[in-house]
């Protein structure tokens, strides 16, 4: 399946209160209602076979990897290299070298910004990122820009969230060396064709960096097919613990960038002259790793294929669905982002009320959303809105959930008038 095609035609049962149950966190209360959480987006929750794998592995193999010859040491080295080959498999990367361990996204980002743009970029290079990035992928480029004296270029989106690719490719030319893109937008849902961005780029000899935190919790993601030269992402978007990530990036690529940290286990040998450096993948892996969020992340990886990526696609449009239906009745509520395609993700502002107002009042009736500008201040910048509220959705929502949001947004307007 192609990584950008977040649609899926619909699986013939979806049994989302066995999935629920699956979620110990979802039985809470909270201000004595039911938890209803709606945030995935920022963090979803973790299913029992996640917590269980950490527990497993805090209780009886921890150990620092890689050097030790003893035999928790080789229990805890055979869980983070097993961990790395399963994040292989999962993204059909070519090989454990292109697998890359940080500590999410936003890392690995910044990463290739300063280990492969910043040794490569100079006074009249180009860096193109679209409107719709999170800040993770806007600030490193700009301090690429700032460190070599390229400049960057913005690609610009319409009144419906979406990516003008026409200008887009207007941007591209020879003096692009780098695309830094979202596949999903983080505040709208918004999904971009990232594929089609990838051969544009190609085709003037640039590089690719795909922010992919918010797809890889919604489709299949096939780095090989996709043609994307770097792809990173975020272990707490995909059911897993926080404080870990990964970044793909192409062997050839990766092979002739300099490492970014210095420190152990990214060295061969050192001596008070020189020093030389781990092969990859171990060479951007400066110090001890988070060798439990490697397992918890590789045994969401497992959960989610059980799942099956593509029912939890179907299920989360349906009530993506559902809920722009149910919405779009409640008295003064406006959409930002009304994209054709979306991911599970609503973003929206209620006359007279700010955002945050609006989360406080959600709360006490239980009701999990994010309120802010979700990292994307340029987004809310162009809709000319200080903030937005942001329903998201997982696998483990339901229909019910979205009746008691509305309810819960119709005594904000009682609140507030």
């Amino acid at each position: 399946m192609s990584a950008q095609v977040l649609h899926s035609t619909p699986a013939p049962v979806y049994d989302v209160e066995r999935v629920r149950r699956d979620f110990p966190i979802l039985t809470r209360m909270v201000n004595g209602k039911p938890l209803v959480y709606l945030d995935s987006a920022a963090s979803a929750q973790r299913p029992r076979r996640v917590i269980e794998a950490v527990d497993q592995y805090e209780t009886h193999s921890h150990a620092n990897v890689h050097r030790g010859v003893h035999a928790l040491s080789q229990e805890a080295t055979e869980a983070f290299e097993g961990a790395r080959d399963r994040v292989r498999r999962f993204i059909n990367a070519s090989s454990t070298r292109e697998i890359i361990f940080v500590r999410g996204t936003t890392e690995g980002i910044n990463l290739v910004a300063q280990s492969y743009a910043r040794s490569r970029l100079g006074k009249g290079d180009e860096i193109l990122i679209t409107a719709l990035e999170h800040h993770a992928n806007i600030v490193p480029w700009q301090l690429v820009c700032e460190q070599t004296g390229a400049t960057l270029k913005v690609a610009p989106i319409d009144h419906r969230g979406e990516l003008i690719h026409e200008e887009l490719e207007k941007l591209l030319s020879p003096r692009t060396k780098v695309v830094a893109v979202a596949h999903v937008s983080n505040a709208l849902g918004t999904i971009l064709p990232v594929k089609r961005i990838i051969d544009a780029a190609h085709a003037q000899g640039a590089v690719v960096v795909v922010d992919g935190a918010q797809a890889i919790p919604h489709a299949r993601v096939d780095v090989r097919a996709l043609g994307a030269d770097f792809y990173a992402f975020s272990a707490h978007k995909l059911y897993g613990p926080t404080g870990v990530g990964v970044l793909y990036g192409r062997e050839s690529l990766l092979a002739e960038m300099p490492p970014w940290q210095g420190g152990g286990d990214m060295i061969k040998a050192v001596t008070f002259e020189r020093t030389t450096y781990n092969d990859l993948p171990w060479k951007f892996e400066a110090g001890t790793p988070n060798i439990s969020g490697a397992v918890g992340l590789a045994a969401a990886m497992d959960y989610v294929d059980e799942l099956g990526i593509e029912n939890i696609a179907a299920h989360e449009q349906r009530l993506l669905q559902v809920a722009t239906e149910a919405l779009a009745r409640v008295p003064g509520l406006q959409f930002i982002g009304t994209a054709a395609h979306k991911a599970s993700v609503i973003s929206f502002t209620l006359d007279g009320v700010h955002p945050h107002d609006i989360g406080t009042v959600l709360d006490a009736e239980g009701v999990a959303v994010r309120t802010g500008h979700h990292c994307a201040m340029p987004v809310m910048d162009f809709f000319r809105v200080p903030a937005t509220a942001r329903a998201s959705f997982a696998c483990y929502n339901t229909e019910d959930e979205i009746g008691q949001l509305v309810a819960a947004l119709r005594k904000v307007r009682e609140v507030f008038g």
